[in-house]
């Protein structure tokens, strides 16, 4: 098997149906429109409309203008916008997909990520009141210490910092000992 089948394997081997249908049916809800039936899902999100639509519903006015014709470039731009205004909603950068992962389907389950971390980010967003995909972000949980607190703390010496309560390896024995031998 060549390396690129194998590569080509090990990505589809993360798609998971249950969480394209997920992710289908939280789009659909947002868009309030049914993909068309018999279509693939990365078929319908191929040319970047279907995401464009999806982030102005959820942030009117993210993506200016959608192109719906035009040719590859001008339907890879959409998907361009699309990271663009997402980013700028506050997903990670790290959890956008790059552009082939949809284009050139070289990777639907990074795509599905990103969708995922987009309806989780609509959980922060108090303005969007439709569904949201996936768990909540957990929240901040900001501690406050008193200055004798924290001063109480810089006289512990950390485990880290040379001293082990007074443990040594003195006395162990892992198997031979090291012999150094001198040559005449």
């Amino acid at each position: 098997m060549s390396l690129e089948r194998q590569v080509r394997a090990k990505l589809a081997s993360k798609r998971s149906p249950e969480k394209e249908k997920e992710c289908q049916e939280w789009m659909e809800s947002v868009l309030g429109a049914k993909f068309p039936p018999g279509e693939l899902f990365e078929d319908v999100l191929k040319d970047g409309t279907v995401l464009c639509q999806l982030i102005n519903k959820i942030k009117p006015g993210s993506v200016a203008k959608i192109n719906t014709s035009g040719g590859q470039f001008k339907m890879m731009e959409n998907i361009t916008n699309f990271q663009a205004a997402i980013k700028n909603y506050g997903v990670p950068d790290i959890d956008v997909f790059q552009t082939v992962d949809l284009w050139e389907k070289k990777d639907i389950a990074q795509v599905m990520s990103t969708l995922f971390a987009l309806g989780r980010e609509t959980h922060r967003h108090p303005e969007w009141t439709g569904p949201c995909l996936g768990p909540k972000p957990a929240d901040e949980c900001k501690r406050e210490f008193s200055d004798e607190v924290l001063k109480a703390g810089q006289t512990v010496i950390g485990l880290q910092a040379g001293s082990n309560k007074g443990a040594t390896q003195a006395g162990q024995n892992l198997g031979a000992g090291r012999k150094i031998l001198l040559g005449k």
